[in-house]
């Protein structure tokens, strides 16, 4: 198989038929390998541009290559067979639906007041930040950690401040995680300080953050009048029995100082309908924020983005997260079991939820560009390289497991030839 194979001449699907465990004889959607090219789809497009070559195997943007559901496909179906797409309002239910999906899934009961659609998670940091954050104020991150973190506040003219994440012996026994340096957030946190930007569960590394730890940062930034923006894209994709922890859901001091974004999109793979929605509980927050965003239409969606997330929010839509889950599991123990028997110099880190496993590439001695080179120009593969994420990510690399596992098996192949030779 090689790049070409995989990425094809059109938007069709062809079928892979391949077990989701050796032997298992368990045939599943996911093993379809989906050409995306002519669909102008992210991951493929830019590789020439970033990369420098665009006959790469492409593992790095977070999107899946699973198809998107059918009942969301059909939601999308029925609409458009109505050929008249003018103004619409938000379906009746929708808020309804979506608080109950929280509720159902965190134990975390949303007043529907508290929620307003938002035009993507990344754009609502920005929004917030020049909301709440003055030019000569400072914004908080904990690299390494999705990139935008970063990289937004810097555009918006804010200074940045870094509370490097500590890294630590995994609870249950697998490796390697991050836990929060509290210590060193009270020294570089001063009283110029006004938002700290968490990413729960966390992105690279797939950490669901404890209760405890989620209420000691609530009581810290509460104390000092710091606004938490919590990115919880992630949060309908725990794994291996872990669950997740909304923020705002830990304590008082957490709901009052919260400002909470999700959507559906990571989960159903529907990243190119903006769905993402807001939850602020502090009135006083909340008024601020919302009635900017409806003073600029900012918080009017589209309209197939409540189409799709009501088709997602569903029984049918649960169904399918569990199977999509269970797979991503098992490619997950595949990378394990494969880099264990034939790369133990790259060490997977297993991720509490998510897709991306941060792979641990510091036992190999290379450093960035050799690393860097190792990948693209030798394996021929697009990831993520760690520094892109910040302090602490020297030496890491973010891979993408969301694809079907003929793909995942070829690029570690790809990646062992390359080691050995």
């Amino acid at each position: 198989m090689n790049t070409k194979n995989i990425s094809n001449n059109n938007p069709t699907s062809t079928s892979s038929p391949l077990s989701i465990g050796e032997g298992s004889g368990v045939r599943l959607p996911f093993d379809k390998i989906i050409s995306r090219k002519g669909t102008g789809d992210l991951k493929h497009e830019v590789l020439q541009e970033r990369y420098g070559d665009a006959d790469l195997l492409p593992l790095w943007v977070a999107d899946m290559d699973f198809e998107t559901p059918q009942f969301i496909t059909d939601a999308l179906k029925q609409r458009l067979e109505h050929s008249l797409f003018g103004y619409t309002v938000m379906p009746e239910g929708y808020w309804t639906q979506i608080a109950s999906w929280i509720e159902s899934h965190h134990s975390w009961k949303v007043e529907e007041q508290w929620m307003t659609f938002i035009p993507g998670i990344v754009k609502g940091i920005g929004l917030a930040i020049n909301m709440f954050v003055k030019p000569d104020e400072k914004v908080i991150i904990q690299p390494p950690v999705y990139h935008p973190f970063r990289l937004t506040p810097l555009g918006n003219h804010r200074e940045v401040v870094y509370n490097p994440l500590v890294e630590t012996s995994h609870p249950d026994g697998q490796g390697f995680t991050y836990e929060m340096d509290f210590d060193n957030l009270a020294k570089v946190a001063d009283e110029k300080c006004r938002m700290l930007i968490l990413s729960n569960p966390h992105n690279p590394a797939g950490v669901c953050w404890s209760k405890e730890t989620l209420t000691r940062l609530a009581e810290f930034c509460h104390d000092r009048n710091i606004i938490v923006i919590s990115d919880e894209i992630h949060c309908d994709m725990a794994l291996f029995g872990n669950r997740h922890t909304p923020f705002a859901s830990v304590s008082e001091k957490a709901a009052q100082c919260s400002i909470t974004f999700g959507a559906p999109s990571k989960t159903f793979n529907i990243a190119g309908i903006v769905s993402s929605y807001s939850i602020i509980p502090n009135a006083t927050i909340r008024s601020r924020f919302y009635s900017w965003l409806e003073a600029n239409e900012l918080n009017e969606p589209t309209l197939f983005s409540p189409i799709a997330t009501m088709a997602a929010f569903t029984s049918e839509g649960e169904a399918w997260r569990k199977e999509m889950l269970a797979y991503i599991e098992a490619n997950i123990e595949f990378v394990e079991s494969y880099c264990a028997t034939h790369i133990p110099a790259i060490k997977p880190w297993r991720p509490q939820a998510s897709f991306l496993v941060w792979l641990d590439c510091r036992a190999l001695g290379l450093n960035h560009s050799q690393l860097n080179d190792l990948f693209v120009k030798r394996a021929r593969l697009a990831l993520n390289d760690g520094e892109m994420f910040g302090q602490g990510g020297e030496g890491f690399m973010r891979l993408n497991i969301a694809t079907p596992r003929a793909i995942l098996k070829e690029a570690l192949e790809r990646l062992r030839k390359a080691i050995d030779e």
